[in-house]
């Protein structure tokens, strides 16, 4: 068995890639977060893209514990903002980890913006450092347009505002799978999966 750390405290981003690992049929990885293992100092998230800010991480994490470790930089790239909030989404309304301020935030900046040009994305970096080895950075992004008011209780962070390309629910109405099978989340993750049956391989 494989551990792998997932440098992340979010319950719900180690829950969408367990059952993604699971959906792959991905066997003999061990999944780890943040809280299983001894605190060390965590680099603020200073990079100018979500790739940098997820590698850094992922570097950050297996450096403290020899293991390997994969780490995601995600966010909401909003075309009538130029792309904002994007590696700010977190932190969009000046408080980290506000998601109904933050979500608040970019429908007051997007009121008067027409249906018609409310689109944005969903994009996600996922990186995979192995101690004294391979780093791999993935990208998947999820393309859409924002609502009016909230819809849906699933998710977190903006899903109850975006609409998926050919979907009229809600992120935050699908079904978890329905979810992992389209998100930037999924994509990114799935595109690691090749990397991850390696290090599984090399394990044996």
């Amino acid at each position: 068995m494989t551990a792998l750390l997932v440098a992340t405290r979010n319950t719900a981003k180690l829950s969408e890639l367990r059952r993604l690992l699971d959906a792959s049929d991905l066997g003999g990885i061990a999944l780890w977060g943040l809280r299983d293992v001894e605190e060390f100092p965590e680099a603020p998230e200073t990079g100018a893209t979500f790739q940098e800010n997820a590698l850094a991480k992922a570097r950050d994490a297996a450096a403290a514990t020899g293991m390997p470790a994969v780490a995601d930089d995600s966010g909401l790239a909003v075309d009538a903002l130029n792309g904002m909030p994007g590696v700010f989404s977190a932190r969009w309304s000046g408080r980290h980890g506000d998601d109904a301020a933050n979500l608040d935030l970019v429908l007051g900046q997007i009121h008067d913006v027409p249906d018609e040009r409310r689109g944005a994305a969903f994009v996600c970096a996922a990186a995979l450092v192995v101690p004294g080895g391979d780093e791999t950075v993935v990208v998947g992004e999820w393309r859409g347009r924002l609502v009016r008011e909230r819809r849906g209780t699933n998710g977190f962070g903006y899903d109850p505002i975006f609409v998926p390309d050919g979907e009229q629910r809600t992120s935050a109405e699908l079904a978890p799978e329905e979810k992992d099978a389209a998100s930037h989340r999924g994509i990114a993750m799935r595109a690691l999966l090749p990397h991850l049956r390696s290090l599984t391989a090399a394990a044996r």
